[in-house]
């Protein structure tokens, strides 16, 4: 006879426990405590055997009998229904211990212990992961996220203005996924579907990528602080975000351009993209660099030397092969991208008058008579100003407090 709802509920606790069957296996078992537990009982291999299916009341009458009938289809198919259990159980433990969080928090590690990256660029990818990308499929498992969460992802950093930030997070959840497929956890890449998906933040992105939010230069700035090269190079990288110069331009900086007295660097206008003669006021910060150098390479005719020979300049691929020693890959940061940087900082936030800025990145500015302004136009504001954006960026560099960017509505 079936078993009503009426008596499950109804069924007391006596000193030994019992059954009330339903039928085609299924029962519910009371115990002495009160407990009242739905078990399948079935044969499997000439053997009997027992299922839990579930506590009543949080499993009714129907859900047991429907969960009875699964099971018993099943026991038909060949399927012994404790074993398929089991490996469903396996199945959702592997799932979540490969979430996406845990792999690439393993990710993260792995390229520190291989000491792929400096200290402070691991510390500003984890920063991007626990921010930007764990709070929203952190806890699913890397092989079930879908193309619209990664979707949802991007669009919520690009909705905060910051399509760079967009972009480096989408290459962030790219490696995540290369090493979660090389570690047989994925089987392919869901994030790579979005490489065209963000628009390009300039026609010429690819030859000048760069770093123009504060928060992520200060970083950044530490890492080149700490940079372990040859100290020609080491020098070359730190004088580069102070002068913002074209890299070839810093290249071929000859001791006989620079009056460390006066404070400037003269580059003969041969040098200069537009040919014509360029002054770079130098900062404190800039003085110091040089005169630490001097003494290495004070005899050479190169401030920055070849290591191959004081005759000639360092290869146009130093920089940003010392870059790419630091782990700051090509997306991240170029040698001319430091241009950027300084256009965007020192008019967003230090709010410097653009045609001083313009003027100092050696770009066509004109009066409003439409004459070119000469080398040494604004020469006193110009000073000024890149002794600010050099201590702007040691404030950073010693935890300062980032103003945001000002951003025109």
């Amino acid at each position: 006879m079936a078993l009503s709802d009426i008596q499950a509920k109804k069924a007391q606790p006596k000193t030994k426990t019992y059954k009330l069957s339903d039928g085609g296996g299924l029962y519910l078992q009371v115990t002495p405590s009160g407990g009242k537990w739905w078990r399948f009982k079935y044969r499997f291999d000439d053997k009997e055997k027992l299922l839990s299916l579930g506590v009543y009341p949080d499993i009714s009458l129907a859900d047991a009998r429907v969960r009875r009938n699964e099971a018993r289809k099943l026991v038909a198919n060949g399927v012994d229904p404790s074993l398929a259990r089991k490996e469903e159980k396996k199945a959702k433990t592997d799932l979540l211990a490969n979430s996406f969080e845990i792999v690439a928090r393993e990710w993260h590690k792995h390229m520190q212990d291989n000491k792929e990256w400096a200290p402070d660029h691991a510390t500003t990818i984890m920063n991007r992961l626990e921010k930007d990308i764990f709070p929203w499929i952190g806890g699913t498992p890397i092989s079930e996220v879908t193309a619209k969460e990664i979707k949802a992802i991007l669009d919520r950093i690009r909705s905060r203005g910051v399509v760079e930030t967009a972009r480096r997070a989408l290459t962030i959840m790219g490696q995540v996924y290369r090493y979660a497929i090389a570690t047989d956890r994925a089987n392919y890449d869901i994030s790579a579907g979005f490489k065209s998906y963000l628009p390009a933040t300039s026609k010429t992105r690819k030859h000048m990528a760069s770093v123009t939010d504060p928060k992520e230069l200060a970083p950044l700035l530490r890492i080149i602080d700490r940079y372990q090269g040859s100290f020609v190079t080491q020098c070359a990288v730190k004088l580069l975000p102070l002068v913002f110069v074209r890299p070839g331009e810093l290249r071929h900086m000859e001791w006989a351009e620079v009056d460390l007295d006066a404070a400037e660097w003269n580059i003969p206008g041969p040098k200069m993209k537009m040919k014509n003669a360029h002054l770079v006021p130098l900062s404190r910060q800039a003085i110091e660099i040089l005169k630490e150098i001097q003494p290495l390479t004070g005899n050479s005719k190169y401030v920055f030397p070849s290591t191959r020979s004081f005759f000639r300049c360092m290869s146009d691929n130093t920089i940003n092969a010392a870059f790419r020693r630091m782990g700051l890959d090509k997306e991240t940061i170029t040698g001319h991208g430091f241009r950027a940087t300084a256009r965007t900082i020192l008019d967003e936030v230090l709010q410097i008058r653009t045609d001083f800025i313009e003027h100092q990145l050696a770009h066509a500015v004109k009066d409003p008579n439409g004459r070119a302004y000469n080398r040494t136009a604004h020469l006193a504001e110009r000073r000024k100003m890149m002794q600010t954006w050099a201590d702007y960026l040691d404030g950073l560099k010693a935890g300062a407090k980032v103003l945001p960017l000002k951003r025109a509505e």
